[in-house]
């Protein structure tokens, strides 16, 4: 719901449980009044009515308390927008209006030297509030061009609170999305990516919360930025104790892009939701927006898959895939897919990217005799690809050298023997529409792996008067071609990868049904891994994979089978290990937990997610809860001098109703797992449970 005061300058935008509103005041300072639990518009009207402290020495009275900052004038802290001409630099607006139309509200700016219309929007999802701007460029031919240095999507500005501690999630390859939480001190905070995709190293999202919340009480603030490329996102904390977030697209100096006359652009969404729940009921609010308005399909269960890739490495063929097919298919998987080495030249890292058709030596008629013959064993069949690479090795770049990108007159940077093709180019992009359009035409393929095993270095091409410029087309037009193949081919599935969880956000989301969480498949490394994730993504897209033991990958530990199931079942379940060398005994364990989680499927991807305790305890355990039904996942790390493991607390039950549990047979009150918590049994190193528990 949209209010408006009575003098059309206030704006009170209220979901079921938050508010947040601003107001324009005559001067054109678009100023913050409010974000918090849920207020009235004459509430709003009243701190609009307040005056701004009052100006001091070096110290700006508008820093702090407005939406947007742009550069220029009377501030000081970062700005939201910068951008210049080859004469002047910064912007003077004025105010020309707003507009509300349903859940969304426009605020309109005008900056005649410039010739900038600045338009800022705001849109409610529940609870959640959407930010995002569109700069317009309404000069003529006559008209300077202007150069984008930064245009971050929102601002957004925190109540004042005695402390603040920040949470975030950090990384690297193999170790991706752990959180950390420290307090918020004075000055700038920064986390981003410089590498022309969301990157290992942090995911763009950040929470604070104020006074010490916890797990399920206490004020929790937290924003998430809608963005697959470059990003940035500074926490300051300014000199007078107020705190303003601001994040969008780009970093350093890289700039945005070149706005020409005519011509507009738009950010992506900044979205941020405001919790009385603590962290976890922040984390309920973002699945369930992003469950309603983020994933494509989002109501539709995903499939236990197998992917060949563990088993096989290059070296595939077809006869190989087959053996591997039947094996999953015993298992129950719902969904077989061909990794990498199918197409081309691909026998190694070093050829191959680029050329999207199926290797003759190995599959001598195509990918379709062997898809099926997976649809005939009651799979679906999918494949792996990484468009928007090429090796030198491959007829595409013989072909075309200059599609990549590059520096003249500098080396072409490699990593994994692969360059990185310059989707600013629309030669480089009709390839890869016909390319791809063919491919999934061509052959029943239900399914796509869309991986990027490799960071920008060299972005930018000669002649190209915004340098910059690819590090803000790549992802549109990466988003533009994901769009496209959607829409001309809506039986198919996709899955973002990078390297593991290198490109996991909510811009990506929005246009792949699952993300592939890690290339670490260690299931106790994965449980810090899941645990990060679920901060801000739902179990619906996480996609987790049982694979061999001892886990050759990163660390040789070894792991029972039921640890590793138990560990993947938190999230899309998928099996990477190599069936071929699997035991009769392994086969038939691993039917039963197949069988298990398609039982309990509709609670992980669908119910609320409740974090009882976290892997750094000893014991750690999630609970799913959907209607009548819970489900708790537990894991024990290790048993120390034989003693019994203290219960687990449960959440989101009736405390006066009668819960039966099919694992241990017993039937409990819902007060007693509430208060006194649920004995798991679980002994010994890397032991794992599953619990399911039945209102009755």
């Amino acid at each position: 719901m949209i209010q408006i005061g009575a003098d059309g300058r206030t704006w009170l935008l209220s979901g079921p449980t938050s508010s947040y509103a601003l107001r324009l005041t005559e001067h054109d300072e678009l100023l913050h009044l409010y974000w918090g639990a849920r207020i009235g518009i004459a509430d709003a009207e009243a701190l609009a009515a307040e005056s701004l402290p009052p100006e001091r020495g070096f110290e700006s009275r508008l820093d702090g308390h407005e939406e947007y900052p742009v550069e220029g004038g009377r501030r000081f802290v970062r700005p939201a927008l910068s951008v210049r001409d080859d004469m002047v630099r910064g912007t003077e607006w004025q105010g020309t209006g707003s507009a509300v139309d349903g859940d969304e509200l426009q605020v309109h700016f005008h900056d005649p030297l410039h010739h900038l219309r600045t338009t800022l929007h705001y849109r409610l999802r529940g609870d959640v509030v959407e930010r995002f701007v569109i700069l317009t460029h309404e000069g003529d031919h006559r008209t300077p061009e202007l150069e984008v240095l930064r245009a971050d999507s929102a601002t957004w500005t925190l109540p004042w609170r005695e402390r603040w501690r920040l949470s975030h999630l950090h990384g690297r390859w193999g170790a991706e999305s752990r959180l950390t939480r420290s307090d918020l001190t004075y000055g700038e905070q920064t986390i981003g990516s410089r590498r022309g995709h969301t990157g290992h190293a942090h995911l763009p999202w950040v929470a604070l919360d104020a006074e010490g919340a916890s797990e399920e009480y206490g004020e929790v603030y937290s924003c998430a930025l809608a963005w697959s490329g470059s990003w940035r996102i500074t926490v300051h904390q300014l000199p007078d104790g107020a705190v303003q977030i601001s994040g969008g697209v780009g970093h350093d100096d890289a700039g945005v892009t070149v706005l020409r006359p005519g011509t507009a652009i738009v950010t992506p969404v900044f979205a941020a939701l405001w919790s009385d729940g603590g962290f976890g009921g922040a984390s309920r609010a973002w699945h369930a927006y992003q469950r309603a308005h983020v994933i494509p399909d989002a109501g539709t269960v995903r499939p236990v898959l197998y992917n060949s890739w563990e088993a096989t490495g290059f070296d595939i063929s077809e006869e190989q895939q087959r053996v591997l097919a039947h094996r999953a298919a015993r298992l129950g998987v719902e969904l077989f897919v061909v990794d990498d080495a199918w197409f081309g030249g691909r026998v190694s890292d070093r050829a191959g990217l680029g050329d999207w058709t199926p290797n003759p030596d190995r599959f001598p008629g195509g990918l379709t005799p062997l898809a099926d013959e997976v649809h005939a064993l009651g799979m679906r069949f999918g494949i792996w690809v990484e468009p928007e690479m090429v090796n030198p090795d491959s007829d595409l770049y013989r072909a075309h050298p200059d599609w990549v990108q590059h520096q003249p007159g500098r080396a072409r940077t490699e990593f994994r023997n692969q360059l990185v093709l310059d989707l600013s180019r629309a030669d480089v992009r009709a390839y890869l529409w016909r390319q791809l359009d063919e491919l999934l035409s061509g052959a029943p393929v239900d399914y796509v792996k869309w991986d990027f095993n490799r960071s920008f270095t060299d972005a930018g091409r000669p002649g190209d008067a915004g340098l910059s410029e690819p590090w803000w087309s790549h992802t549109w037009h990466l988003y533009d071609l994901l769009d496209r193949l959607r829409a001309a081919h809506p039986t198919v599935s996709f899955e973002s990868c990078s390297g593991g969880g290198g490109r996991v956000d909510l811009g990506i989301l929005s246009r792949t049904d699952q993300v592939w969480t890690s290339d670490n498949t260690d299931p106790l490394d994965r449980l810090a891994i899941q645990h990060g994730f679920s901060q801000l993504h739902p179990a619906r897209v996480m996609a987790a994979w049982v694979t061999d033991s001892p886990n050759v990958q990163l660390n040789d530990r070894v792991s029972s089978l039921r640890f590793r199931f138990v560990s993947a079942m938190a999230g899309v379940l998928g099996i990477g290990g190599d069936l071929a060398r699997w035991s009769e005994d392994e086969l038939a364990e691993a039917r039963e937990w197949v069988d298990l989680y398609k039982e309990i499927r509709p609670l992980v991807q669908f119910g609320d997610l409740y974090r009882l305790r976290s892997p750094e305890s000893g014991l750690s355990a999630v609970q799913y809860v959907l209607g009548d039904h819970a489900v708790v996942l537990a894991w024990l790390r290790a048993q120390s001098y034989g003693q019994e493991q203290a219960p687990v607390r449960l959440r989101g039950l009736d405390p006066e109703a009668v819960y039966a549990c099919r694992d241990t047979g017993e039937t409990y009150r819902g007060a007693v797992l509430l208060r006194r918590g649920l004995r798991t049994g679980l002994q010994g190193d890397l032991d794992a449970g599953v619990f399911r528990l039945r209102r009755v």
